[in-house]
């Protein structure tokens, strides 16, 4: 087993289940809190996170196979984000922790099959500029980083 994509798997699986924890233990008013500066309820960020791991892998599998990242700009991420939270208000905790169990461990396992050539393999990415970024980046800024850059947010929320 490649030590480097495991250790990738192992901190992603790691935040998801922190969040996991977190976010089971919510009472109804904390899950659907607003985040502050994000306007999303708490409980749409938990599903967020959980519903993107799909696109994070494809776009670091891509720059794995040496390929570019082409029309992925933070004004889709923006508008991805929108719809989705306009589609998924009412989300329930048991329907977003049950995807972000499953969708986790697809991730990780996705992660895992990565050799360390592929995971050092750059090329560019519109999401950066048209700048050459790792398959190993894209993924620590993305799928890897993300169900801690908004459990942070979501405990600071409901701790308000």
């Amino acid at each position: 087993m490649n030590q480097r994509a495991n250790a990738l798997a192992d901190r992603l699986e790691q935040g998801a289940r922190a969040l996991a924890v977190f976010a089971n233990a919510l009472t109804d008013a904390e899950w659907n809190t607003h985040v502050p500066k994000d306007g999303r309820k708490v409980g749409v960020v938990v599903h967020h996170v959980a519903s993107v791991y799909p696109v994070e892998i494809q776009l670091a599998q891509t720059l794995a196979k040496g390929q570019a990242v082409v029309g992925v700009t933070m004004d889709d991420v923006h508008a991805m984000n929108a719809n989705h939270a306009q589609e998924n208000d009412g989300v329930t905790k048991e329907a977003a922790l049950e995807l972000l169990r499953r969708n986790s461990a697809v991730a990780a396992a996705a992660i895992r099959a990565l050799s360390d050539e592929e995971l050092d393999r750059a090329a560019t990415a519109s999401l950066y500029s048209e700048a050459p970024i790792t398959c190993q980046f894209m993924l620590e800024d993305h799928a890897v980083r993300h169900s801690y850059h908004h459990f942070l947010r979501i405990r600071r929320a409901v701790k308000l």
